[in-house]
């Protein structure tokens, strides 16, 4: 019997050790993913704040683009209306000078050129709604010059050399320039807004790639822990029992040998 309680024990301490070290592995390994879930969960966090950030930016660029684009439609069609109004302006009046006849004698004797339209009117040259956007045209022009007060409108154009055409082929050259640059500035707006987008599109596209895989190493991780505190219940049953087993045989053991 002396030699079953030595062997009994030495299985039981050996069980016992073996348990306890398994228990402390279970635990640092239930830790260790704790630690990662919670690594991980704080990336995801940012993440969503990021793609929530960059979704915003990308629908205000989006919203600022479309009003750009919409700007800039109406803006060249109504240059596009003008420079096509001044050519065919200075190409009737370019024909009617060389003709001569009473409707130049009548623009000659024209003091502004509100009277000169209002002639060509007359003539059947020219539409009213033309003659009318022409008026307007170089009244704005005027006014954009700021004249000081008591200067001659630019409407008086009788005291310039070469008359209406020059006055209307200088309206015509600023309304080229400015329709190329309302189209190069359009070019540009579109420009840089593709590289934003494409950049922020990449950016949600990365983000959601790295929130996907985050999302699905949370998942793996909690499994895994799930497994080692399920482990870690059967381990630490198996111990408690074995050192139970260990007192019990001692008792035993004690009480025979007294016997």
């Amino acid at each position: 019997f002396s030699e079953w309680c030595e062997d009994r024990s030495r299985s039981l301490t050996f069980e016992i050790k073996t348990g306890k070290g398994q228990v402390e592995e279970l635990k640092a390994a239930i830790a260790q993913d704790v630690s990662t879930i919670g690594a991980l969960g704080a990336k995801v966090e940012k993440l969503a704040g990021d793609l929530s950030v960059d979704d915003a930016d990308l629908k205000a660029a989006t919203g600022i683009r479309a009003k750009e684009s919409t700007d800039f439609a109406a803006e060249e069609k109504e240059l596009v209306e003008v420079v096509g109004t001044l050519q065919r302006a200075i190409g009737i009046l370019e024909r009617e000078l060389r003709k001569g006849g009473a409707s130049m004698a009548q623009l000659k004797n024209a003091g502004t050129l509100t009277q000169a339209l209002a002639v060509l009117v007359q003539g059947s040259m020219l539409s009213t709604a033309d003659s009318s956007r022409l008026a307007s045209l170089v009244q704005s022009s005027s006014d954009d010059e700021d004249a000081p007060p008591g200067a001659p409108a630019a409407a008086a154009y009788k005291g310039q050399s070469g008359g209406i055409v020059e006055v209307l082929s200088d309206l015509l050259e600023k309304a080229e320039d400015q329709l190329e640059g309302a189209r190069k500035k359009e070019t540009q707006d579109l420009h840089a807004f593709e590289m934003l987008k494409q950049s922020l599109t990449d950016e949600i596209k990365f983000g959601d790639k790295e929130m996907k895989a985050s999302q699905q190493n949370i998942a793996a991780a909690a499994e895994k822990k799930a497994g080692a505190e399920g482990d870690l219940g059967v381990t630490s049953k198996d111990l408690e029992s074995d050192t139970t087993a260990l007192g019990d045989m001692h008792r035993e053991c004690m009480t025979k040998a007294e016997d």
